[in-house]
């Protein structure tokens, strides 16, 4: 092991969960990790007390991963959460540590989404199971045994799912599952409903106590945008064209998504490179140079790929993918900012990482103001600022030097000067759009999303039926909206529907309107002339191995 690996190397962690710890980030254990993983893989009960942001989830995943037995395909390890979301959020961590470790198997069980596909996982060998009380409960119902092999418990914010009124599910849980389990609680506070439990329930606890530390970032002015995951990179680009910035930083998870998203805007005329992991030390080297002297105006980058960079002249920080934690949103802010100068970071959050926006204001001890995307008439007025900007300079002395050629080509054109002034514009500008209308129909959907729905009985909140009965938005004229039966759950994105349709219908780009991918289905807006004969062309059409079958979509 380099040194650099050293704190997590010296936990005695698998080489394989070390290593995928240090790629997301990480390089040395939080107070928390520190102090719990020993104990756990010793196979002691432990009670932790620890607020979120501190790291706890990693705490309890690490050495979870550690002592799974990959060779057996039945549940070994069941985390309890509160929410929806902080189930969707720790089974995503599970995930992320086990990449180097073939054969794990995780499964978020959690109400709202269908039961079917989830007891299937569990009976199909996933030994990490991720679950909400409630939904837990349900399975039980159905299979009392489904949860007779498991050797390790987690609860994750206990004091949060008594208070949503989960006892009682608490007490089947307990029942259904060895009385020989490992039980590991983590509460932010130790109220005496949570000392009965442990009573209970734990044998001879270990206790473990961390006071979480409020870090600041006041220098900073923050923002964040609620966005849906497959409009993220339209966003950044209108985001763009209105923030007034000398050099920024854009963070993304993955080294796929820092090649997307450079593309994107280098095709949209901004300098801009990825950093990431597969790019050699020399390169890194001169990018963060180019990004210095001016060459380049913008680097996205993942964080493992950002260690270390230091750039004055950086304005702007965007968090286009959401930190894994509190700590790494603090550290990522911070390169803007420096030597006095004013910066600004932007966040950009689905709907399902609200509860990490709240974890984040909690640590920060700041909240994140809310912000939208600047509509049609924003970005045109920003475009014609940029525009009398660039031209400003050249006034002064243009006439002297160009005035002549000027009335030359008025009189070979026999054209009035202010049509060949608005020819050279057109020609200036690139075909850019600088009327409002055609600025507003080059513009992505701007997601509005309803106000948080209450908890159900069970502490969770009104899942996929709610959401997708909203009603559609409206239609632009000579459009007509169709229905797919392919979701986000078929690992669909809309830039796979979008690709698709274009590839095999044949269709101009701006022919098709907004793309809306919900959970079990995707609703398209196509031309509505044509339309049979379009769709009579798709009707073979697969996307992601599944086929396609678009139809019009009777919204009566």
């Amino acid at each position: 092991m380099t040194q650099e690996t050293g704190g997590f190397a010296a936990l005695d962690l698998n080489p394989n969960i070390v290593a995928a710890v240090l790629a997301t980030g990480y390089e040395e254990p939080s107070a928390i990790q520190q102090q719990s993983i020993p104990i756990i893989l010793a196979g002691h009960d432990m009670i932790g007390q620890a607020q979120t942001g501190t790291g706890k989830t990693a705490a309890f995943a690490l050495p979870i991963l550690n002592k799974i037995d990959v060779s057996k395909r039945e549940p070994q390890a069941l985390i309890l959460a509160p929410t929806r979301e902080l189930a969707l959020q720790v089974a995503t961590a599970f995930e992320t540590y086990a990449k180097q470790m073939p054969g794990v198997n995780v499964v978020a069980v959690y109400g709202g989404a269908p039961m079917g596909p989830q007891l299937r996982a569990i009976r199909n060998g996933a030994q990490i199971v991720v679950a909400t009380p409630g939904r837990l409960c349900d399975h039980l119902r159905r299979d009392e045994k489904v949860l007779s092999t498991v050797q390790y418990l987690v609860l994750d914010e206990a004091d949060e799912m008594l208070k949503l009124g989960f006892m009682d599910d608490l007490e089947v849980i307990f029942d259904a599952i060895p009385a020989t389990r490992q039980t590991v609680l983590f509460s932010a506070t130790l109220p005496s409903s949570i000392r009965s439990i442990a009573e209970r329930h734990l044998r001879e606890p270990k206790h473990v106590k961390i006071q979480s530390k409020t870090q600041t970032v006041t220098a900073i002015e923050q923002a964040h945008l609620m966005v849906h995951a497959d409009q993220k990179i339209p966003a950044v680009l209108r985001l763009l064209e209105v923030e007034e910035f000398d050099a920024l930083i854009a963070f993304v998870r993955t080294k796929q998504a820092t090649l997307d998203l450079a593309s994107a805007l280098e095709a949209k005329g901004y300098k801009a490179a990825a950093l990431n992991g597969d790019i050699a030390q020399n390169q890194r080297e001169r990018v963060i140079d180019s990004l210095k002297d001016g060459r380049l105006d913008i680097v996205v980058a993942t964080d493992v790929a950002a260690r270390g960079l230091d750039v004055p002249r950086i304005t702007h920080v965007f968090n286009v993918d959401m930190p894994y934690d509190p700590e790494s949103y603090v550290h990522r802010i911070g390169r803007t900012g420096r030597a006095g100068r004013d910066g600004r970071a932007l966040l950009l959050v689905t709907p399902r990482e609200r509860r990490m926006l709240q974890v984040i204001e909690r640590v920060t001890g700041q909240k994140v103001a809310e912000a939208r995307l600047p509509n049609a008439q924003a970005v045109l007025d920003a475009r014609i600022k940029k525009l009398t900007s660039s031209l400003a300079p050249l006034v002064a002395e243009a006439e002297a030097t160009h005035g002549e050629l000027f009335d030359r080509l008025t009189a070979d054109l026999g054209c009035s000067p202010r049509a060949l002034a608005s020819a050279l514009l057109r020609k200036a500008t690139n075909g850019q759009a600088l009327d409002l209308a055609a600025v507003e129909r080059e513009q992505p959907l701007v997601p509005s999303f309803a106000p948080r729905g209450e908890r159900t009985e069970r502490g969770e909140r009104p899942e996929r039926g709610d959401r997708e009965r909203r009603a559609p938005m409206p239609l632009a004229e000579g459009r007509v909206r169709c229905r797919t039966a392919l979701g986000a759950r078929d690992g669909i994105a809309a830039k796979n529907l979008l690709g698709a349709i274009l590839n095999e219908g044949g269709l101009a780009r701006d022919a098709i309107g907004r793309i809306q991918v919900r959970d079990s289905f995707s609703l398209v807006e196509l031309p509505e002339d044509g339309l049979e004969k379009l769709l009579s062309k798709l009707k073979d059409t697969r996307v992601a191995g599944k086929q396609l079958k678009l139809r019009r979509y009777r919204e009566d």
